[in-house]
């Protein structure tokens, strides 16, 4: 993985965003589609793939299990599923990198297959938490060690009978949430799973797409185990979450008028497109179209004045992985933005709130961490160096910060970008945004 290396982005204060740009594909999706792909019967084609590390390492373990896969080649991926029990035995651990959704889906999958398997990853991904899917998994029968205080490695033992459940969730998670429905996959009976509130859909959609029974009654998905999976084509539109920098970048920056294409917009998804909104965000939705089950659609968004808000609770799980972005926006707006019920994002890839807060201080920004979210007094940003702390979405959201910015915005350990957003820098700078990487 890249993160063995410092790199450091320089970013000039000013600019503005416009023209028309595509951001690289879902992550959330290309995870899935090379999941389910790969337990398909038949060859899925894929287009939009994600050549991020996150993605990739999802391609990487299945391939570890036996599965050819072509590509990725400009998006494209070509899968030669086995069916639900063609895996075999990697013949070491399975080294996922940064990916938390690579992880915690896989924990639910592999937990049904006959052969015993570790799941290891970098040293963030070492800290995070997994008892949130390797305990409800445990009640179905799976056998799962973990290390001390529930954090990776994780032991799975295979060939244990899973026996289907109904589980309420806790805190909204989707990634929990698609763990125990692949894990239902491979159980006797019926598994249902109820969330507290939304959470992204795309285990649900895909798997109807790939011709597996799913049935929703509101806050309930339930799958029957003993299925099977037939191969699919999967276009996968543009990720919401790369689009977010770019939303609030031209949000923020004065006289930008940028085009994001091909977005997806699924409902479980666009809470940055509502939150910026209320915040007074001139964002279009053009072009609606669906796209392979999911809804996708381009966005014209042209700078606006921003007013500070509180920002509504049920929005929360709809943007959980866009708020770096949003604080940023925060920051940049009039008066006092206030956001509760985001505890999930003190065990993101960094402590999102502490890390977010600590930045946004060095700039100049009135930013006070709370428990569960953040209180922000927008103002003017100045100028120096923050720590990133290896997180994707901190790195790119400081990035934007800079076009309001006094003076250049210095930020250190941004190799895990490549985990998401491939090609940010070259992207960003198309677009208008003054950005060098040096390593």
């Amino acid at each position: 993985m890249s993160g063995s290396k410092n790199i450091v982005y320089q970013v000039a204060p000013g600019g503005r965003l416009s023209g028309s740009a595509r951001v690289p594909g879902d992550k959330s999706i290309s995870h899935r589609s090379i999941m389910l792909g790969s337990l398909a019967e038949g060859t899925t084609e894929i287009s939009g793939f994600l050549e991020g590390e996150d993605a990739i390492a999802t391609l990487n373990a299945f391939r570890a299990m036996g599965v050819a896969i072509e590509g990725p080649d400009g998006g494209r991926v070509t899968i030669h599923g086995v069916g639900m029990h063609g895996l075999k035995a990697p013949a070491g651990p399975l080294d996922l990198g940064n990916s938390g959704t690579s992880m915690r889906l896989l924990s639910g999958l592999l937990c049904g297959q006959s052969f015993d398997v570790e799941l290891v990853g970098d040293a963030s991904l070492s800290k995070r938490p997994m008892k949130r899917v390797s305990v409800p998994l445990g009640e179905m029968g799976a056998v799962i060690e973990t290390a001390e205080g529930g954090t990776p490695p994780l032991r799975i033992r295979g060939g244990q009978a899973l026996k289907g459940f109904h589980y309420e969730m806790p805190v909204a998670s989707a990634q929990v949430k698609s763990s125990l429905l692949l894990a239902g996959l491979y159980a006797e009976g019926r598994t249902c799973v109820t969330e507290p509130a939304p959470t992204r859909d795309h285990s649900e959609r895909m798997l109807s797409g790939f011709g597996y029974g799913v049935e929703r009654d509101g806050a309930t998905a339930c799958v029957e185990g003993g299925g099977r999976l037939a191969a699919c084509a999967v276009d996968i539109p543009a990720d919401i979450s790369s689009a977010a920098f770019f939303l609030v970048g031209a949000s923020i920056a004065e006289g930008s008028d940028l085009t994001l294409e091909h977005v997806g917009i699924n409902p479980t998804r666009d809470g940055v497109i509502n939150i910026l909104r209320l915040m007074g965000a001139d964002i279009t939705v053009m072009n609606e179209r669906e796209v392979g089950g999911e809804p996708v659609a381009d966005l014209r968004v042209r700078s606006a004045k921003l007013k500070g808000i509180r920002i509504p609770e049920d929005q929360v799980p709809l943007a959980i992985d866009e708020f770096p972005a949003l604080f940023v926006a925060a920051a940049c707006a009039e008066g006092e933005t206030v956001l509760t019920g985001a505890e999930e994002l003190r065990v993101k890839e960094s402590d999102r709130i502490q890390v977010m807060a600590d930045g946004l201080k060095i700039l100049g920004v009135d930013a006070e961490p709370t428990p569960d979210g953040m209180v922000i007094r927008g103002g003017a940003i100045g100028s120096g160096r923050v720590d990133s702390r290896g997180d994707h979405r901190i790195a790119m959201s400081f990035a934007m910060a800079a076009l309001r910015a006094a003076g250049p915005v210095t930020i250190d350990d941004c190799a895990n970008v490549n985990t998401s957003f491939p090609g940010f820098v070259e992207l960003a700078r198309a677009c208008g945004l003054s950005i060098k990487q040096e390593d």
